[in-house]
């Protein structure tokens, strides 16, 4: 079985459900030793963490929420501590607050602007510092195909995706000299938990939009993913690359 993140440790937040449960069981498959990043719920983090050990990978479970600032930063010295260093960040946790902008409130705009963008800023600044010393690593931020055409009732979501995207290209141009690449994945209507939530009338006219027909998986996400953090994508920077049926073409 082919192994090409053998040695490297990788942390993936929101890696207990959906995209982010797939790209931590891939990057594990791959060789990589992962820290599983949750919220609530040991139990799915877990279940993950026993079946990337059971591919022969080692996985810790983390606890951190995202929304408090220090815990968000605190995850990458938790994982160096843990498991030895770190050389593949997968910046995945993200929440909704779904409303049209003349209703949204200022708490349910800084409750995702929090998850969605500052903690990712704080988790790659904490990253950065081990990655420059060793001049090596791999960030991978998910945004999301609203930060790249928006959507209506989703002002908030749209803005910290966009704004993940500007992160992306701005730290790609800081570090690349030091051998460390940054990109995005822009997923469009994935089959997680998240679409599962939606009106099944909702649903149908997201399927209608993609020019593919469907929704995509997790899995074609977490491959994406594992492309971007592997030695293959070393000349890739700074780059968002669409997993999305079409839909943003």
């Amino acid at each position: 079985m082919s192994a090409p993140l053998q040695g490297k440790v990788a942390l993936v937040t929101g890696g207990s459900r959906g995209i982010g449960r797939a790209t931590a069981l891939a990057l594990g498959q791959a060789g990589a030793a992962v820290a599983v990043g949750y919220t609530t719920g040991a139990g799915p983090a877990e279940e993950v963490c026993a079946a990337i050990r059971e591919a022969g990978s080692t996985a810790l479970p983390l606890a951190a929420d995202l929304a408090d600032a220090a815990a968000a930063a605190g995850l990458v010295g938790r994982t160096v501590a843990e498991l030895g260093g770190i050389d593949i960040v997968v910046n995945n946790a993200g929440i909704t607050r779904d409303g049209l902008a003349v209703r949204m409130s200022d708490e349910d705009w800084a409750a995702v602007l929090a998850v969605d963008l500052t903690a990712a800023f704080l988790i790659c600044r904490s990253a950065l510092r081990p990655m420059l010393r060793s001049r090596a690593g791999r960030i991978i931020n998910v945004a999301s195909v609203s930060g790249v055409t928006g959507n209506p009732g989703q002002a908030n979501y749209a803005a910290a995706k966009a704004g993940l995207i500007g992160l992306t290209k701005a730290l790609a141009r800081e570090v690349a000299g030091r051998q460390i690449t940054v990109n995005a994945v822009a997923p469009g209507f994935i089959a997680t938990e998240m679409t599962e939530a939606l009106p099944e009338r909702a649903r149908q006219a997201a399927v209608a939009a993609i020019p593919a027909g469907r929704l995509g998986t997790a899995a074609e996400v977490a491959a994406a993913i594992l492309f971007l953090a592997g030695p293959d994508a070393g000349y890739v920077n700074g780059h968002v690359l669409h997993v999305d049926g079409g839909l943003a073409a």
